[in-house]
């Protein structure tokens, strides 16, 4: 008998790998990096002893500023509240981070696994930022959202986290119970550019 536990992303029945490569002219480019590990890590971002700790395990400097973020090779952390942080990592990796967490922090601090309840969408391409515009109201200009900056706005109707990888590349932090709603929203709302899976 087999140990292994199947998992699915949030969007497994949408079977998004059979459409991959099926358009190569959208103005839209969507990818979910699906079944990454996610961290929700709580505590004190005065305390020298848990920055330490973190940036001991995490070979990256907590983001204490507000709507920051940072990256490692291992990690990506998003600033969500002045105690609050999402920490993004290689899937099946969650368990271990979440352990030398539990073991190099002191103190009042709290860490939990998220993984299942959650997904990351990332959307690019020549319109995307016309899709933005629909989709939520905070202001896009690279002036208000620079490149690394993280929010937490709606996106359609549904509560997300929204960072920017770049100019034109967003990445989407959603709930699993928002997950349908979102790519039917995608589908709909790109259709005047055209949508590629990738």
């Amino acid at each position: 008998m087999s140990n292994l536990i199947q998992v699915e992303s949030p969007l497994h029945h949408a079977q998004l790998d059979q459409l991959i490569g099926q358009s190569q002219s959208g103005g839209i480019i969507f990818h979910e990096a699906a079944l990454f590990g996610h961290l929700n890590l709580r505590g004190n971002a005065d305390d020298d002893a848990f920055l330490t700790g973190v940036q001991e395990v995490l070979d990256v400097a907590l983001p204490t500023t507000a709507c920051s973020s940072a990256k490692s090779e291992s990690a990506q952390i998003m600033w969500l509240a002045p105690d609050e942080w999402l920490i993004v990592v290689a899937s099946g990796s969650e368990y271990d981070v979440e352990e030398k967490l539990r073991a190099t922090l002191k103190g009042h601090f709290a860490v939990s696994d998220i993984s299942g309840a959650q997904t990351l969408i990332e959307l690019s391409g020549m319109n995307v930022i016309d899709l933005m515009k629909k989709s939520t109201g905070y202001d896009l200009h690279l002036d208000s959202f620079p490149i690394g900056k993280v929010v937490g706005t709606t996106f359609a109707k549904a509560g997300a986290h929204i960072l920017r990888l770049s100019e034109d590349k967003f990445q989407l932090v959603i709930r699993r119970s928002f997950s349908d709603y979102v790519w039917l929203w995608i589908q709909q709302s790109s259709k005047e550019y055209g949508l590629s899976i990738v």
